[in-house]
């Protein structure tokens, strides 16, 4: 045996085999890294990617020009990368963009982008969605999210790292999720939401920090004090909300916490959602557990 036949058996023995259900259909132009396993009656459509031992179950449907990354796991009858819910979309060649490890769960729809705006629909890395999630047209949704049962994004939202979207949450299109955020349960989202906050209601308001879930997060202390101030000059300190950026800017200016609230306030194109402290949480409490 050469050593280039060698090196090519020794190849062939560490590289996973894809495994493809006989029952379904991949589009010729369609590439499948290894590890990858299609189940029964799964549609994978043209010119798209799966990357390497992504699980695909069965009754998946895939659109044209989807790109999947690795490890991740796509559960029975989830749709990703079809056409947008949009009359203007004549059939562009848009895509939808998936990152790695990510669980899609049963039911679960995405649409792929639209010339209007990016062209593409983008999902980070590390997230779960869960049962009959949407998520819209020209969306960016970031690294390790959770949106639970019925979450639905409208065009063109945002959603930053780390944050938490509750069941039934509605979110208007074009509104920003900011980072380390919760969302409570069947909320309606017509503004953006500040990083590091809670937010529930019909219309959603604040209702101060996420303050378990940044803990968890392993923020230092400092970092903790940070968060706090900025939440209080903003939200708390009576100022009207171009003052409290000023004020913001003055007391805590080497601060990467005002620095990403600061930031966010200045993308805002709806508007920030704002305090409402005089209506009691009720069971809406729970989201601190």
């Amino acid at each position: 045996m050469t050593e280039s036949t060698k090196k090519n058996t020794e190849t062939r023995c560490c590289r996973q085999e894809v495994q493809v259900d006989p029952r379904a259909v991949i589009h010729p132009s369609a590439e499948l890294d290894s590890g990858v396993q299609v189940g029964p009656f799964s549609v994978i459509g043209e010119g798209s990617k799966i990357g390497k031992n992504t699980i695909i179950g069965p009754h998946v449907v895939i659109g044209e020009w989807t790109d999947i990354g690795q490890d991740s796991h796509i559960f029975q009858f989830a749709s990703i990368g079809a056409p947008p819910q949009d009359l203007g979309y004549k059939n562009e060649p848009t895509k939808t963009i998936i990152g790695d490890r990510n669980v899609i769960r049963e039911f679960v729809t995405i649409h792929r982008g639209t010339i209007k705006d990016k062209a593409k629909t983008v999902i980070g890395n590390d997230n779960l969605l869960m049962n009959y999630v949407h998520i819209a047209h020209d969306c960016t949704v970031g690294s390790n999210i959770i949106m639970a049962n019925n979450a639905t994004l409208a065009g063109h939202v945002t959603i930053e790292d780390h944050a938490i979207v509750g069941g039934l949450v509605a979110v208007h299109q074009h509104v920003n999720i900011g980072a380390y955020c919760i969302i409570g349960g069947a909320s309606a989202v017509s503004k953006d939401i500040p990083p590091y906050v809670m937010a529930v209601g019909n219309r959603a308001h604040v209702y101060g920090l996420n303050r378990v879930g940044i803990k968890r997060h392993g923020f230092k202390s400092s970092e903790l004090d940070d968060i706090k101030r900025s939440y209080h000059i903003l939200f708390k300190s009576s100022l009207r909300l171009g003052e409290a950026v000023t004020k913001l800017k003055a007391e805590l200016p080497d601060s990467i916490h005002a620095k990403r609230f600061l930031d966010f306030i200045e993308d805002s194109k709806r508007g920030i959602a704002r305090e409402r402290s005089t209506v009691k949480l009720e069971h809406h409490d729970q989201i601190e557990d």
